[in-house]
C-alpha cells in the first residue's frame, strides 16, 4: 500500500512542477516588480487559485479539522466569516491599494504616515512571519503527512534513532526530517521563481486540493454509513452527535457565537485585507476589475470550505474519539484510513503543494518586506534592481532555515490552529487598526500610526502573557477574542485623540500612480450582495 502511495505522490508532484516551469519559463524575474508582483499581470482565475491555496495550507487542513474534532461545526466561522472580509477587500481596500501602486503593507504605512512607521511595520511582519507563520506551516504539514503517508512504514524507521549521540524517538526524528525536506523544497521553489510561478503552481495544486478534499468527505461519510451512501452517513453523523452540528458556538468552545462580531471578524479582516502574505496576490492584478473578480471568486469558493475543512474533523471525532488520538493528528489518520492508496498519494502530493504554497507565499512576502523595505531604504538605498532581488533571495535562505529549526519545537500544542489564531492577534489587530484609521481619517499624523502599533502590541502581549493581567480578564469573563476587539477600539480612540491634539498640516490623499486600470468590475456590488446573503443563510440553516 505504501508503495502505491509513494508512486502516486511522486507522479503528481513532478507533474505540477513540470507544468509550472513550462507555463512560466519565459517570465521576467530580474526586476522587483516582476519577481514580487508577477509584473502586475495576474488575471482573476490565477488570483483566485493562488489566494485559495495560499490560505489552504496544512494549518487549515490539519489545524481547522483538528478544531472541528474538538468543537464541531461552529469553527466554520473561520471559513464563512472570511467571505465578508473578502467583500470588504473587494469594495474598499483593493481599489485604494491599487490606486496607490502599493507593493507591501509597510509601503502603505510609509505613504500614509512616515518612514519610521514603515520600518516598524516591516519589523513586525518579519518577526511574525519568521517566528510564527512559517514554522507553523512546516510543523502542521509534517504532522499531517506523518499519518497520511504512514511515514514510519514507508521509511522503515520504527525504532529510536541516534542523532549526534542522542537517542531520538522515531516519530520525533521523522518530524524533523519531514520539516527539513518540505522546507528545502519550498526554499527552492521560492528561490528560483517569482510570484507568477508560485501563483501558477498554486492554481494547479488548488484544483487537486478541491478534488481531493471533496473525495475525502465522500469516502469518509461512506465509512460512517458502512457503505450505505453519503446521505445515510450524514444522517448518522447528525443523530450520533447533534450538539456538534450547530453553527452557533458555545461559550466553552474556541469560537463562541458572540466573538464573530469582535475578534473573529477583526482577525478575518486583517488576514484578507492587509496581510502581506495574502494580499500580495491581489496587488499583482492586471487591473482593478481582474482583482475584484479574483477576490470574489475566492469568496465564493470559501463558502465550500466547511465541507472539506470542518466536516472531516467531525467525522474523525465520530470514528476516533474513543481511541485517544489528538485533534491535530486526526485528519491525517482519517485520510490514510478512508482513501484508496493511489488517492492517498495523490492527496499527499496536493497537501505538499499546499504547504509549499503557503510557505512560498510567506517567503516571497518576507523577502519583499526585507528588500523593498529595509534593504532598499536603509541598507543600500542606491542599490540596483538586480541587487534588490539578489538581497531578497539571500534573505529567503536565512529565514527558511530559521523556520525549519523552530518548527519541531511547536510539538505538544493542544491545538495548533487555536495557537495560531491567538498568536496572530498580537500583530494582526494593531496593524489593521492603523491601516483602517489611516484610510478613513486623513488628519491622523505619523506619531499616531507609531503609537497605535506599539500600544496594540504591548497591551495584547500583556493580556496574553502576564499572569495577573490574564487572570483579571478571565475573572471578568472576557473571551480572548473580545479582548482583541477592545484593544482594536482602544487603538482607534487613541489615534483619533492624537489627530485632534496634533493633526496633520495637510489632509493626506492617495496619489493615483496609474499603474493599472482602476475601472471597477460592473458586477462587483451585486455579487458581493449575493455572497453576503449566502453567509446569513448558511448560519441560519445550521443554527439549531
Amino acid at each position: 500500500m505504501t508503495t502505491w502511495i509513494f508512486i502516486s505522490f511522486l507522479s503528481f508532484t513532478g507533474f505540477a512542477a513540470l507544468l509550472t516551469w513550462w507555463i512560466t519559463r519565459r517570465d521576467e524575474r530580474s526586476s522587483s516588480d516582476g519577481f514580487f508582483l508577477g509584473g502586475r499581470s495576474l488575471t482573476f482565475p490565477i488570483i483566485a487559485g493562488s489566494l485559495l491555496l495560499t490560505n489552504l495550507s496544512t494549518e487549515q487542513m490539519v489545524g481547522l479539522n483538528g478544531a472541528a474534532f474538538n468543537d464541531g461545526l461552529s469553527v466554520m466561522a473561520w471559513e464563512v466569516v472570511a467571505v465578508l472580509a473578502l467583500i470588504v477587500m473587494t469594495l474598499f481596500f483593493l481599489p485604494r491599494f491599487l490606486k496607490g501602486g502599493i507593493t507591501t503593507v509597510p509601503q502603505f504605512l510609509e505613504l500614509r504616515y512616515d518612514r519610521t512607521t514603515q520600518s516598524l511595520g516591516n519589523f513586525i511582519f518579519l518577526i511574525a512571519y519568521a517566528f510564527l507563520l512559517l514554522p507553523i506551516i512546516l510543523y502542521s504539514g509534517a504532522v499531517g503527512l506523518s499519518y497520511m503517508m504512514d511515514l514510519q512504514a514507508l521509511t522503515g524507521i520504527d525504532a529510536p534513532v541516534s542523532v549526534f549521540g542522542n537517542t531520538v524517538p522515531p516519530e520525533t526524528f521523522l518530524l524533523w526530517l519531514t520539516v527539513f525536506v518540505i522546507g528545502i523544497m519550498g526554499l527552492l521553489y521560492s528561490r528560483f521563481g517569482g510570484l507568477r510561478s508560485l501563483a501558477v503552481l498554486d492554481t494547479i495544486n488548488g484544483v487537486g486540493l478541491l478534488v481531493g478534499g471533496f473525495t475525502i468527505v465522500f469516502f469518509a461519510l461512506n465509512r460512517v454509513s458502512d457503505g450505505q451512501g453519503i446521505i445515510e452517513g450524514w444522517s448518522m453523523l447528525k443523530e450520533a452527535n447533534p450538539e456538534r452540528m450547530t453553527s452557533i458556538g458555545q461559550s466553552d468552545q474556541s469560537v463562541p457565537f458572540s466573538t464573530l462580531f469582535t475578534g473573529v471578524a477583526l482577525l478575518n479582516l486583517f488576514y484578507w485585507c492587509t496581510n502581506q502574505q495574502i494580499i500580495q496576490r491581489t496587488l499583482g492584478a492586471s487591473s482593478l476589475a481582474e482583482g475584484q473578480k479574483g477576490v470574489l471568486l475566492t469568496a465564493a469558493l470559501k463558502l465550500l470550505g466547511p465541507i472539506y475543512l470542518v466536516i472531516p474533523g467531525i467525522i474523525a471525532y465520530h470514528l476516533y474519539s474513543d481511541t485517544g488520538i489528538t485533534a491535530d493528528l486526526a485528519y491525517g489518520k482519517l485520510v490514510f484510513d478512508v482513501l484508496p492508496a493511489p488517492l492517498t498519494g495523490f492527496f499527499a502530493a496536493v497537501m505538499v503543494g499546499a504547504i509549499l504554497s503557503s510557505f512560498n507565499a510567506g517567503l516571497n512576502s518576507t523577502s519583499a518586506l526585507f528588500s523593498l523595505g529595509l534593504y532598499k531604504h536603509i541598507i543600500n538605498p542606491k542599490g540596483s534592481e538586480e541587487q534588490v532581488v539578489r538581497a531578497a533571495k539571500v534573505f529567503v535562505v536565512s529565514v527558511a532555515i530559521m523556520a525549519m529549526i523552530i518548527a519541531p519545537i511547536l510539538a505538544g500544542q493542544e491545538s495548533i490552529f487555536k495557537y495560531l489564531q491567538k498568536m496572530n492577534g498580537i500583530y494582526f489587530i494593531p496593524i489593521f487598526a492603523v491601516v483602517v484609521v489611516g484610510l478613513l481619517n486623513r488628519r491622523v499624523p505619523a506619531i499616531g500610526g507609531r503609537v497605535g502599533l506599539i500600544l496594540g502590541i504591548v497591551v495584547i502581549a500583556l493580556g496574553y502573557f502576564v499572569p495577573g493581567f490574564a487572570s483579571m480578564l478571565a475573572s471578568m469573563g472576557i473571551h480572548e477574542f473580545h479582548f482583541l476587539g477592545i484593544v482594536f477600539a482602544l487603538i482607534i480612540v487613541v489615534m483619533l485623540i492624537i489627530a485632534q491634539l496634533k493633526p496633520r498640516a495637510e489632509p493626506w490623499q492617495i496619489v493615483n500612480t496609474e499603474e493599472v486600470d482602476l475601472t471597477p468590475w460592473r458586477g462587483a456590488k451585486w455579487v458581493s450582495l449575493i455572497l453576503f446573503l449566502l453567509v446569513i443563510g448558511i448560519y441560519l440553516a445550521f443554527a439549531s
